[in-house]
């Protein structure tokens, strides 16, 4: 951290969390089961579509994606690739919408990547955030007038714009991703939107009546999916 200053949080490694979990909204009270499951990789066993290969990275990605929305508001949805959480889609009232948000955040990680963006030529003395602020907002194009001119400030020629063909070129490029779902998928849009984003391997815990139709839409992208039987939701 800049200046070298840390908070260290020391806990009681012997701390027990109580049992069951209470909420008071308006006056009512509700009490449900904590959730103490460890997710782990006899979570993926149930492979239901045609390709079944889960390699131990896809695997590893899945379990991290899985461990990160158990603790996010649900709805939620988290993309994983290469021990990294690349996206996360939280708090939505449509699973689709989750994939959705998390989706516009893996794109965004991916084009930090684009060589135009990795090339950008700031001015001296811009400062490190100010750089990562102007990168994403370069990405995402969709900047007012007013806010161009300030942005432009940062540089000192402006760089030419990246375009929605380059993006989606480089985004297209992308593969071998990993998406986890705190519930299941009740249509086959999800698949359709993650296909985008170069998604390969699914886990959800499955329970939808329109199972056969994700299904199929995982067969049709050769995608890998595991049904975990096994809810994450947090409210």
């Amino acid at each position: 951290k800049k200046g070298g200053k840390f908070i260290v949080l020391q806990a009681d490694a012997s701390y027990v969390p109580p049992d069951r979990e209470y909420r008071m909204v308006g006056g009512v009270g509700f009490m449900q089961k904590r959730n103490a499951t460890i997710f782990t990789k006899d979570h993926l066993q149930q492979v239901k579509t045609k390709k079944t290969e889960l390699p131990e990275s896809a695997q590893l990605d899945l379990i991290l994606a899985s461990v990160a929305i158990k603790y996010t508001q649900s709805n939620s949805v988290g993309y994983a690739k290469g021990g990294m959480m690349v996206g996360v889609g939280a708090g939505q009232q449509s699973r689709v919408d989750c994939v959705k948000l998390a989706g516009r955040k893996v794109s965004t990680w991916r084009l930090r990547f684009h060589p135009k963006v990795m090339g950008l030529k700031f001015k001296d003395g811009v400062k490190r955030q100010d750089r990562v602020n102007a990168r994403v907002r370069y990405i995402e194009g969709d900047m007012a007038e007013a806010e161009r001119v300030e942005w432009e400030k940062n540089f000192e020629t402006p760089p030419a714009a990246l375009t929605a063909e380059e993006k989606e070129q480089f985004v297209g490029a992308l593969d071998g991703v990993a998406i986890s779902s705190d519930a299941f998928f009740p249509f086959r849009d999800s698949i359709d939107h993650a296909s985008k984003l170069g998604v390969k391997f699914v886990a959800q815990p499955g329970g939808s009546v329109a199972d056969a139709e994700v299904i199929a839409a995982c067969d049709t992208y050769g995608m890998t999916m595991a049904f975990t039987d096994l809810r994450l939701f947090h409210h």
